[in-house]
Parts: C-alpha cells; sequence; structure tokens
C-alpha cells in the first residue's frame, strides 16, 4: 500500500476504446489520476510513464528500458491475455507485479474462428459476391465444396479458448486432432480429441486451427517448410497472435497452391502496434484470404470484462491487496518488490 502525499498516477499506455471512463470509475475511487496515451515507441511511453505508479497496457510494448525508468511503478496490468508485450522477467527483476486478465473473450474468440472456418469452407463471400454479379447458380462458388462432417480438425494450443474450439467443431462431426504439449493427453482424450504430435497434425488435418500464445517457440511456427507438409486441400485459421504465421511463406502457400485458403485475425506485422499502419501486405490481394482486424476478442461484453478486471487489478494493487491475476508470481517474493500489503 503506498502511503505519501502525492497522487497517485495511473496511465494508460494506449487504446482503442472511446473514452477512459471505465478506468476512471474505478480508479478516481481510491484517489487516483488516469492518464491517457497513445504510445507507440519507448521514448512515448517514457515521457509519459516515468513516474506512474501503476501502468494499463493494451498494444504498447513495455522493454526493459521503460521499466527501468518507471521507478515508482508498482503494477504493469495488460488488458488481455497474453503478456509478451511485456518484458516479464525485467519487470520482476524491478519488484514490479505483472498481470492480465486471463479468462475473458473465450466465447468470442471461439466463435470468431468458427465463423471463419464456416465462411471459408463452404465459400459464403463468394456465393454473396457471385449473386450481387448477377449468377444464380451452386457452382457460382468458383471451387468444390466438400461435406464437413467427417473432416479433420487440428487445434494448436488446448488452453481455454482452444478446448471452446474444439467443443464446437464436434456437433459437425469433425474428427479433432490436438497438438499441445503443456496439457494432459488424458484430457485431451477425455474431452473426445485427439492429442498428437505437431507434424502429425499438419500433415493429417483438412482444417487448423492455431490458438497458441506467441513465443520465440511458436514465432513463425507456420513457415515455408510446414506449409509444403499441409494437405492442399487445408484451411488455416489463426486467431491466435499474427506472427506465429510467416506472411511470406503464407503468401507463397496460397498463391501457388500449396493450401487451399486461409482466415487471419491479426497479420505478422501487427497493425494495432504500428504508428502508421497502410495495407501493403501483399497477402491482402489474394482471394483466398480472409482477415478481420484483431477483432476476434471482440464483443461489447468483453470489452467492458476486460477493462473492468485490469482496472481493478491496479486498484487493488495500490491499495495494498494482491491482485487476483498475478503472471510473474515469483515477483512475490523477491526483496525488490514494490508492492506492499496493507497493514
Amino acid at each position: 500500500m503506498i502511503q505519501h502525499t502525492e497522487k497517485l498516477k495511473v496511465v494508460v499506455t494506449d487504446y482503442d476504446y472511446p473514452d477512459l471512463s471505465i478506468e476512471t470509475s474505478i480508479l478516481q475511487g481510491i484517489g487516483a489520476e488516469v492518464v491517457g496515451a497513445q504510445c507507440k515507441t519507448e521514448d512515448e511511453l517514457i515521457e509519459v510513464a516515468y513516474d506512474a505508479h501503476a501502468i494499463l497496457v493494451e498494444y504498447a510494448k513495455v522493454g526493459e528500458r521503460v521499466i527501468s525508468e518507471m521507478r515508482k511503478c508498482i503494477i504493469i496490468a495488460r488488458y488481455g491475455v497474453g503478456v509478451d508485450i511485456v518484458d516479464v522477467k525485467a519487470a520482476t527483476r524491478h519488484g514490479i507485479i505483472v498481470t492480465n486478465v486471463p479468462a475473458y473473450c473465450i466465447s468470442e474468440v471461439a466463435d470468431h474462428a468458427i465463423a471463419m472456418f464456416l465462411t471459408m469452407a463452404r465459400r459464403i463471400r463468394e456465393y454473396d459476391k457471385a449473386v450481387r454479379e448477377g449468377k444464380w447458380h451452386w457452382s457460382a462458388c468458383g471451387k468444390p465444396i466438400h461435406r464437413i462432417s467427417g473432416m479433420i480438425a487440428g487445434v494448436i494450443g488446448y488452453g481455454r479458448i482452444g478446448s471452446a474450439i474444439a467443443a464446437r467443431l464436434k456437433p459437425f462431426g469433425l474428427k479433432i486432432l490436438v497438438y499441445d504439449p503443456y496439457v494432459n493427453h488424458e484430457k485431451i482424450k477425455e474431452d473426445g480429441c485427439i492429442a498428437v504430435s505437431f507434424e502429425e497434425l499438419v500433415k493429417n488435418s483438412d482444417v487448423i486451427f492455431i490458438q497458441a500464445p506467441l513465443t520465440e517457440k511458436t514465432r513463425h511456427l507456420f513457415n515455408a517448410e510446414t506449409f509444403s507438409k499441409m494437405k492442399k486441400n487445408a484451411l488455416i485459421i489463426n486467431t491466435a497472435r499474427g506472427p506465429i504465421i510467416d506472411n511470406e511463406a503464407l503468401y507463397y502457400a496460397l498463391s501457388n497452391g500449396l493450401i487451399l485458403g486461409a482466415a487471419l485475425d491479426d497479420l505478422e506485422e501487427e497493425p494495432a502496434k504500428q504508428k502508421n499502419w497502410k495495407p501493403t501486405n501483399p497477402l491482402l490481394k489474394l482471394d483466398n484470404l480472409l482477415v478481420s482486424p484483431h477483432s476476434a476478442y471482440y464483443s461489447e461484453e468483453s470489452l467492458v470484462e476486460a477493462r473492468t478486471t485490469a482496472a481493478q487489478e491496479v486498484a487493488r494493487a495500490l491499495t495494498g491487496e494482491l491482485p487476483n491475476h498475478v503472471v510473474n508470481r515469483e515477483v512475490l517474493y523477491s526483496p525488490n518488490l514494490r508492492w506492499k500489503p496493507r497493514p
């Protein structure tokens, strides 16, 4: 708990919400000033947050340099599930708690993934375009459509969202393969799925759903070599992070018929993190690509949940209460820990 005369300062590093009314309503209650920013660089972040007692982060990268300059910061609260944009190890060394919102947007992302799959598999976009052009025939979709029941689906990453995707696929009659080295195979079996190696999943799946976190191991997990092993009629659906797929390799695979199509909720360059993003990615010129602007998480309800949860974590930390969703729990045993419990 902070005990001093200066006013608590909480910086929202960046946000794409209409306003900060939710955060303000929660944090004003503990006497904190909420400062909204749109930081795209480390220098911008340091300038506004060097004296902050807490920061709320949407997309801004919070690296070692930024963390070392925030001498008063007690907590870094991420609005989403992943924390790869935060140097968690550096935060831990400096005694700063890092939190996330681990259980929100599960339904939204799972629904979005299934919607993308069905749109691609049933060629809904193609039919819609054909009808508007005056073509009224079952063959107007341009390419053969195959029955979904009996297809093999591969799910990479079997956490809350990955397992929700699998559950939604079952009523359609697909056989479901799962690759996740961190999940017990018995759990996967109990859910009616089959645990396999990454190579098996890539080789045998008619549609692959990516819902793994972005790490050094998963960055470019799907590259030229991976695409060369996939079925030529395969679809790939990525509602995880953009850099998991090598976009140059995907462009080649889609342009040369190595796979049938792809649906992405993010691009490798992650436009939301760019200052002046332009749609120059060659993938955007392809007809066998479906893309959404990293919006799979979105519903009005999920936005309220993420913003409320993250702001409440900050309020807890600044009033001496332990946050509920501490990512770097080892920091709680560090002699450098800045958070102090309420007496």
